[in-house]
């Protein structure tokens, strides 16, 4: 089997022979270099030709935003961040992430060596899945926007059941109220983007499970206000859900749907991860099913695994028009592709048609 070739780029030292002994470990990588800074990285990239990069956000002489913008332009390859979590740095990873980085894991907490493992686990899994990206459509995505403006035993992957169980069976009320409901994983911050910047001011009520950390799901959902002509707004225990603007689950919790009276309102769960994830979509379209029925609207985006396919097919199984991104558009083809498999898919769209079809699914 042909490894991976990686190159990792980061001035700390520490953290290039912490992340080396991480890839070293498992037999798909092959690390051919590393580089403290961007300048080095440049020469060693044209020297070593890596099939993936791992690229810290904050660094000497050019920061990383930098660095990956001009990457993308000269010669694009699949980039996995390395990110501290914090608000700040969220606001940075998110930038990276327009600007054509595949996906981010946070930087490694060398002083605590409990938990190492489990970090080694989540960023092979993304390195891994990152250089199977063809990057073109990334680039030419980026291009349009531009023109136009490991080893441990990991937790148990639970279902949904561990927070909602399907036997409360689903309610009956007679409403015209629409709600969409989307969800998404890797690749996911900028398919929402592009799904939110062409949806009108008046839509119905939207609700979104992203896999993000706790620390940026605030600032995702403020980047995404500056983006939509809706109202977006991060989600808020007992929120009621209005058209025209979109929920985005907290880092921190899962978002559940449910009815107060002629209401529908967000709810928090703090309950464990479901498909090791927390917020997950499954939890999220579970509650659309239940409560929301018919009138619901379910979207599944891009993203590795398979969180959000056992879901969608209950959305459909109780009345609702399902929609997932299609293979080629996809950055990754996991949870559409999981859904597509089960039959859960009414339509397979490509990313740039999801918005319109959506709008008219919802004057229906």
């Amino acid at each position: 089997m042909k490894k991976i070739k990686v190159l990792i780029v980061d001035d700390s030292a520490l953290v290039r022979q912490v992340l080396t002994e991480i890839f070293n470990s498992d037999a798909r990588f092959d690390v051919v270099g590393t580089a403290q800074d961007p300048y080095i990285a440049r020469d060693k990239i044209k020297q070593l030709n890596p099939d993936v990069l791992t690229l810290d956000v904050e660094m000497p002489r050019m920061d990383g935003v930098t660095f990956l913008q001009n990457l993308m332009r000269l010669r694009p390859m699949p980039v996995v961040m390395i990110s501290s979590l914090t608000e700040q740095g969220a606001d940075i990873t998110l930038q990276a992430l327009e600007s054509g980085a595949i996906d981010f894991v946070p930087k490694p907490k060398i002083s605590v060596a409990d938990g190492l493992e489990e970090y080694a686990s989540e960023i092979l899994d993304k390195v891994y899945a990152a250089a199977a990206v063809d990057v073109t459509s990334i680039s030419e995505r980026i291009i349009r926007r531009n023109s136009s403006d490991t080893i441990k035993t990991v937790d148990p992957k639970l279902s949904a059941d561990a927070v909602l169980s399907k036997n409360a069976g689903v309610r009956q009320f007679k409403t015209t109220d629409k709600i969409i409901a989307l969800g998404a994983s890797t690749g996911g911050t900028e398919a929402i983007r592009d799904v939110l910047e062409l949806m009108p001011p008046d839509a119905p009520g939207i609700v979104i499970s992203q896999h993000i950390p706790a620390a940026f799901s605030g600032p995702f959902s403020r980047r995404m206000d500056g983006v939509s002509a809706m109202t977006v707004v991060e989600a808020s225990d007992g929120q009621q859900i209005l058209p025209g603007h979109v929920y985005i689950a907290p880092g921190s919790h899962h978002l559940i749907v449910e009815r107060s009276g002629a209401r529908y309102i967000c709810r928090l769960n703090d309950g464990p991860p479901v498909n090791r994830h927390k917020p997950s979509v499954d939890v999220m379209f579970r509650s659309v099913a239940q409560n929301v029925g018919p009138n619901a609207i379910g979207v599944l985006l891009t993203g590795m695994g398979d969180d959000g396919a056992r879901g969608l097919l209950e959305l459909k199984e109780n009345g609702a028009p399902t929609v997932i991104q299609d293979e080629k558009t996809s950055v990754v083809w996991g949870m559409p592709g999981e859904a597509a498999k089960l039959g859960a898919a009414d339509e397979e769209l490509p990313l740039q048609k999801i918005s319109q079809h959506l709008v008219s699914l919802a004057k229906d």
